[in-house]
C-alpha cells in the first residue's frame, strides 16, 4: 500500500500546477484533510469552491472520479460520485520535481548576449512577427 505524505502532494502540486511550494502546501493540506486516511472520498463533502481545486487536480491527473449506482427499493437508480487519489501519479510528479530542482541546482549560469539570441532565431519566427504587425 502506497502512502502519500503532505510533502509528496505539495511537491506534485507545485510542479504540475505551477504555484510556489507554500501555496501548494496549503492546497495539499486541504486535500489531505478531506481524504483523511482513505483513498476515496464522497463528492458531497465538497463545497463548490473546494471542488474547483479537485477539478484542477483531476485535470493534472492526480485525482480521478468514479461512481456507484444502486437501485433503491422503489426501483429508482441512485448514483454516488467519488473522488479518488491517484497515488502512483502523485508520487511520480513529486519525484519529477526533485529531478527538476537537481537539474536547476547543477546548471551553471550561461552568459548570452542579446545578439546571440537574435542570431539564433529561425526565419519562420521573424516572418511570424512581421505577419502579426501587418
Amino acid at each position: 500500500m502506497t502512502i502519500i505524505t503532505l510533502d509528496d502532494l505539495s511537491k506534485a502540486i507545485a510542479n504540475r500546477v505551477g504555484i510556489d511550494l507554500e501555496e501548494a502546501r496549503r492546497d495539499a493540506g486541504f486535500v489531505m484533510d478531506i481524504f483523511g486516511f482513505d483513498d476515496r472520498v464522497i463528492d458531497n463533502v465538497l463545497d463548490p469552491e473546494d471542488r474547483q481545486l479537485f477539478y484542477i487536480l483531476e485535470e493534472e491527473g492526480m485525482l480521478t472520479t468514479e461512481r456507484e449506482e444502486t437501485t433503491l427499493y422503489d426501483g429508482r437508480e441512485w448514483r454516488t460520485h467519488y473522488w479518488k487519489l491517484r497515488k502512483d501519479v502523485i508520487i511520480r510528479y513529486s519525484q519529477e520535481a526533485k529531478k527538476i530542482q537537481n537539474l536547476l541546482l547543477d546548471r551553471q549560469p550561461v552568459n548570452v548576449s542579446d545578439e546571440d539570441i537574435y542570431n539564433n532565431l529561425e526565419e519562420i519566427q521573424w516572418t511570424t512577427r512581421k505577419a502579426e504587425e501587418a
